[in-house]
């Protein structure tokens, strides 16, 4: 949530901050600003309520805000309404230190109520002022240096932030402090960025740091310098980020979604390849030895979202095959609720971005307790892969529309290795049958394109449910779990209610929301469980629901209870998750350009969510 970017160079850096702060719109945002300052002239500051372009016209995108050095800033509003006062930058009235922050500081009203009596005013609702007036109390009350105010101000915050601020007295700089937040920093050609994410940067420069936990960075001119809290100079290794900058573009398509369904093949097949090695998974690649594997009595796969979605689905394809049992937990719960945790069992940590705030906290929680852990990330370098035990990274590339496809299809093969795996090391499956998973697996990105193909009569289906109040998914098994899926992203996106039931509950209440034109989706791949839910959707239908099925070449008799069909390719049972899932992003997606409706960017929501 939120999109930080920062630049001191050459050239001019509001174009630059312009630029990085549109590649962070998926992060989902209400206001824009950015602070500008040139050499020793006071910082200009320009804010705008609304969309960025907002921001570009009141400065002519970008060219009278003059300066080489600057930061900016996509607020969502936490504390205090979207507006243009409540945007970032803030400043102190005297214009000694101005900053930009993401994340949430808990105890912001303390810290207010004390800067009040040492004669300091707000003119804002946010958290994120008091901050920045807490940084300016220290450096002039201690007269010391940015990274001196900076380290007695993160002593004093408890809550969640990554900072970014300039000071009057060091033209040309750049102090950074970071607790929980997402932030890196990259430098290039005597030039120095800073960003929220890597889609901010990856434009200018390859090269990264990531700032650690209570961590400080000082970022002048194609030159960085870290500290620790206790203000000691620290060195930070460098990082290639391998993506290139196109891969953070359209190419041509009229969405990021769109473009990302269909690079689903591509990042599955890149997946597949990280972790089958010659006809066999790599323990590697999978990040856990075979004794580790061995000895784990139980795993607790733990996300938020889709990936939580993933678990869901990998619930039931580790349990049949690893015959080992899982629990799937939503990370949001995970540390209310006190979980008792067998301390030879696995937690799983799930996410895209590798910064899901609950989701590193239940990671924290779980270590804290001696837990062994393992990442499923994106993204190389994030606090969860850091932190985790270890990782194995998912290959989707920058995802960058906020609802999710390619980085969920990944997860999917991520899980389904590990359930391979454990079970060819736990002796629960022939290796015959080993074999057969690996080649399935590695046959989906072909199958996947096959599913593709049919999108033009998707999208036909799609007009008939624009008009919808609800619709609903059904399916039972993993069906279930795919259902889980295809109605998060019919809601998240075309804003129709839309709810996913275990085909086997209708009976038990939901079926009296069925009324006349209801559409209801059938998931059926698991051919040992599709004549109960095609009962199920007959039951639907006698109440006058619109059906959809979606099933694998050969059932057709469905057609003869649905309103419309979509087939995919057989495969494995354990893996059709990876295939009926598409045809449901496709549904959701043209559902939601029916309605004429901003699909990479829908209201309310941000694409990681880095702070509870």
């Amino acid at each position: 949530m939120c999109g930080i970017v920062g630049f001191t160079g050459r050239r001019q850096a509001a174009p630059v901050l312009l630029d990085g702060l549109s590649k962070l719109e998926y992060r989902g945002y209400d206001s824009a600003g950015m602070a500008v300052r040139d050499g020793d002239h006071p910082v200009e500051v320009v804010k705008a309520k609304g969309r960025l372009r907002v921001l570009a016209e009141k400065t002519a995108d970008g060219d009278t805000v003059v300066g080489c050095c600057g930061i900016g800033h996509t607020r969502w509003a936490t504390h205090g309404e979207p507006s243009e006062t409540n945007a970032h930058p803030h400043m102190t009235e005297d214009g000694n230190v101005v900053g930009v922050h993401n994340g949430i500081i808990e105890n912001f009203q303390e810290l207010k109520e004390k800067l009040i009596k040492k004669g300091y005013t707000f003119y804002s609702e946010t958290d994120t002022e008091v901050a920045i007036k807490l940084v300016d109390y220290y450096y002039k009350k201690y007269l010391g240096t940015p990274v001196d105010a900076i380290n007695h101000a993160m002593v004093r915050i408890r809550g969640s932030y990554a900072l970014a601020l300039m000071f009057a007295d060091y033209p040309g700089e750049i102090y950074v402090a970071r607790k929980d937040s997402p932030m890196i920093i990259g430098v290039n050609d005597g030039e120095s960025y800073l960003a929220s994410d890597v889609p901010a940067i990856l434009k200018y420069t390859r090269n990264v740091y990531y700032i650690g936990n209570m961590e400080i960075g000082r970022l002048r001119k194609g030159e960085v310098t870290f500290y620790n809290i206790d203000g000691d100079e620290i060195e930070k290794e460098m990082t290639e980020i391998t993506w290139d900058a196109e891969a953070a573009e359209k190419a041509g398509y009229e969405h990021f979604m769109m473009k990302e369904i269909h690079e689903q093949p591509k990042a599955v097949a890149d997946t597949v390849a990280s972790v089958v090695k010659d006809g066999v998974i790599d323990p590697e690649a999978v990040g856990l030895t075979e004794e580790e594997m061995k000895e784990i009595s139980q795993i607790y796969i733990v996300a938020c979202g889709s990936a939580y979605h993933v678990g869901v689905a990998a619930q039931y394809v580790i349990e049949d095959l690893a015959r080992i049992p899982v629990r799937v937990e939503l990370a949001s719960e995970f540390r209310y609720r006190k979980p008792l945790l067998d301390p030879k069992g696995l937690v799983v940590i799930i996410s895209q971005s590798g910064e899901t705030a609950d989701s590193l906290a239940a990671l924290r929680e779980s270590k804290s307790m001696g837990v062994k852990t393992l990442a499923i990330v994106n993204v190389v370098g994030s606090s969860i892969a850091r932190e985790a035990d270890s990782v194995f990274y998912t290959l989707a590339g920058p995802e960058i529309a906020v609802a999710t496809t390619k980085a969920y299809s990944t997860q999917l093969i991520a899980c389904y290795a590990l359930a391979v795996q454990f079970a060819k090391v736990r002796g629960t499956i022939e290796d015959t049958y080993y074999h057969e998973l690996i080649d399935e697996m590695t046959a989906l990105p072909d199958k996947i394109a096959k599913v593709l193909e049919d999108k033009e009569r998707l999208q036909w289906f799609a007009s008939k449910l624009s008009a919808a109040n609800d619709i609903f998914f059904v399916g039972r098994g993993i069906d279930y779990a795919i259902s889980l899926e295809g109605s998060l992203k019919m809601k998240e996106i075309s804003y129709i209610h839309s709810e996913a039931y275990a085909a086997g509950e209708l009976k038990h209440g939901t079926i009296s929301l069925i009324e006349g034109g209801t559409p209801v989706i059938g998931v059926l791949t698991q051919q040992n469980l599709y004549e109960k839910t095609v009962s199920n959707m007959v039951e639907c239908k006698s109440r006058g629901a619109y059906l959809m099925g979606v099933t694998t070449y050969g059932n057709y008799a469905i057609e003869d209870t649905a309103d419309f069909v979509t087939y995919i390719p057989k495969t494995d049972p354990h893996f059709a998750t990876s295939l009926a899932v598409i045809p449901l992003q496709l549904l959701g997606y043209y559902v939601s350009v029916s309605r004429g409706l901003d699909v990479d960017k829908p209201r309310n929501l941000a694409k990681s969510v880095t702070v509870e």
